[in-house]
């Protein structure tokens, strides 16, 4: 099958998995497409189980998708700036202290806290890992995902500021974690030797590199948008600035999510408010919104069929669902700790800390970064199948969940 084929063949299911789910099922459409397409992948493994070929056809199939290349340099760009668009940057500034502690040392402190219990954890079940690899499995299971986040958030009448904090977080703790994960699988893969140096260089290049070179193309772009007066040509722009700003960023070596985000955050205010007129933004809004839903739906029909290429035994499902309250408590403390600290001088929603516990989902960037260890490692198998129990519990139980805890701990500001 050519690229082509397998766009055509995903986006046909993706349109049927939704129309299903709107039909029948009735739940998120994002939820929805991927326990549909989850469903119909373990169907299609008993299929194979008893005899029937066509598992192992679409097994080929989902195969030569390549999600860690679909994921972080496909859908990624369009999907951060499509959050970021709707973000208000004053309500942004109000939170940033909150906001940039969890998107850092929140991010560090749970990569560690999670690695280090699952280092106790593994050789109770015979599945013993070096600690060096428990902490990149850590680092790449802390962030939280924007794209699963910023969705849920939408439908669960979080109070305003409240949602600021975790839509804020999930939107920049990506550049972080990338960071921490790319420093830890150099030293895991290749016994690098890593000073506190070399890690503020890499730091510095990646996050702060990426946030200016956001900024720089952001103007340009606002300059460009400002200039002229035609919807077609506006929308083209934002989505030039899109791809080409995180084709660019890639090639500097720069963090293109960050990159991405803080480009978004400039179009979404100072460009939506002074530099295009009413059509425009109306035009401009639902473009970005419909390259939202799609791409959040095709993308959560992959999480779906990738059951179909991962290995599962008994010790890998056990060790995934033992990781899942690990997980949680450490989100709970990278968050508790700074909230019950910055109390001392800010009000917080009450329920603010179980909010942002239950409401920090892991989702397709997890995924993404467990398939890109390298092939051949004795971890890889084991944190990738760990890695997909933990985010189908998130998107699904949490997911699902947050707007019931919302209601339950959370009093209307």
């Amino acid at each position: 099958m050519t690229v082509l084929d397998i766009i055509a063949l995903l986006v046909s299911l993706t349109g049927l998995l939704a129309w299903v789910n709107h039909r029948f099922v009735r739940l998120p459409t994002t939820i929805g497409v991927m326990l549909i397409s989850l469903a119909l992948s373990l169907v299609l493994v008993m299929l194979g189980a008893l005899g029937f070929g066509v598992e192992d056809w679409a097994e080929k199939v989902v195969a030569r998708i390549d999600f860690n290349e679909a994921l972080m340099h496909g859908m990624l760009s369009f999907l951060l700036f499509a959050g970021a668009l709707h973000v208000d940057l004053n309500d942004l500034a109000r939170q940033k202290f909150i906001i940039a502690v969890l998107a850092t040392v929140g991010v560090v402190f749970s990569t560690f806290a999670v690695g280090s219990a699952l280092y106790l954890l593994l050789p109770l079940l015979d599945l013993a890992l070096p600690y060096i690899w428990c902490l990149v499995f850590g680092a790449l299971i802390s962030p939280t995902d924007p794209i699963a986040v910023i969705g849920i958030l939408k439908r669960a009448s979080v109070p305003k500021s409240l949602e600021v904090k975790v839509a804020g977080e999930s939107l920049f703790n990506d550049g972080v974690g990338v960071v921490v994960f790319l420093v830890l699988l150099g030293i895991a893969s290749k016994g690098a030797d890593v000073s506190a140096g070399t890690i503020a260089g890499l730091f510095a290049v990646e996050a702060v590199g990426g946030a200016l070179l956001g900024l720089g193309l952001g103007m340009i772009t606002y300059w460009m948008l400002k200039s002229v007066d035609n919807y077609q040509v506006e929308v083209l722009l934002t989505l030039a600035l899109v791809m080409g700003g995180y084709a660019l960023a890639t090639a500097l070596h720069t963090s293109g999510p960050i990159a991405i985000v803080v480009a978004g955050l400039f179009i979404g205010n100072q460009g939506r408010r002074f530099a295009m007129s009413d059509t425009t933004r109306e035009h401009l809004d639902t473009f970005w919104e419909l390259v939202d839903e799609i791409l959040n739906a095709v993308l959560f029909v992959l999480l779906g069929l990738e059951v179909l290429v991962l290995t599962f035994r008994g010790e890998t499902l056990v060790a995934g669902l033992l990781t899942i309250p690990i997980v949680l408590l450490a989100r709970w403390a990278s968050v508790g700790l700074p909230v019950l600290v910055l109390k001392r001088w800010r009000r917080f929603t009450p329920g603010a800390i179980t909010v942002m516990t239950w409401g920090g989902l892991r989702g397709g960037i997890s995924v993404a970064l467990a398939l890109s260890l390298p092939a051949g490692s004795a971890a890889r198998e084991l944190l990738i199948a760990v890695t997909y129990v933990v985010v189908v519990f998130s998107i699904v139980v949490q997911g699902l969940s947050v707007g019931a805890v919302v209601k339950r701990v959370v009093r209307t500001e």
